[in-house]
């Protein structure tokens, strides 16, 4: 983080951002359960900017609120790049934000396997026309899993923004 960030909180470096450029922004959770919502909403005033947050929490909701394409969840699974990037895409598009973010990954305790093991988040970051999508192995308990994830897509929302020029 630059120098002029430092005291500053993740939401309150993005809201003032936000706000500033006129940006408007959207979130679809699964693992984290509106937590990133909730980050946001804690800025004062964000109202101007955040549209709105869905917690699409099993497939079939990814499939109606977001338009996540059942080929991509049976191909890929609800945990994955692809879902990720049609979940942020997705909220993006249906409630006309500049940009949005997604998460979708396994908190636990249980659910974990070889191949997606607890821990196992992917974050999506839409802003304008690009969408940026990580992949985080996360440990700790399920409430650590979430808080982690949630500090991470703020995190890559604020690079992103910053990448643009708009911090």
């Amino acid at each position: 983080m630059k120098s002029m960030y430092k005291d500053k909180e993740l939401e309150y470096i993005i809201g003032e951002s936000l706000l500033k450029n006129n940006l408007t922004i959207s979130t679809a959770e699964s693992c984290t359960g509106g937590m990133v919502a909730a980050k946001l909403i804690s800025y004062p005033g964000i109202s101007a900017s955040y549209l709105e947050g869905v917690i699409t929490y099993s497939n079939e909701a990814k499939v109606k609120r977001l338009g996540v394409r059942e080929e991509t969840l049976l191909k890929y699974g609800a945990v994955s790049e692809q879902t990720a990037k049609e979940m942020a895409n997705g909220i993006a598009r249906v409630s006309e934000s500049k940009a949005a973010i997604s998460t979708t990954g396994l908190a636990g305790p249980g659910g974990g396997s070889v191949e997606k093991p607890v821990g196992l988040v992917y974050i999506g970051v839409h802003l304008e026309e690009e969408t940026v999508v990580k992949k985080f192995n996360f440990s700790g308990e399920r409430d650590q899993i979430r808080k982690e994830a949630t500090v991470m897509a703020l995190t890559m929302l604020k690079d992103l923004l910053e990448e643009k020029g708009y911090l």
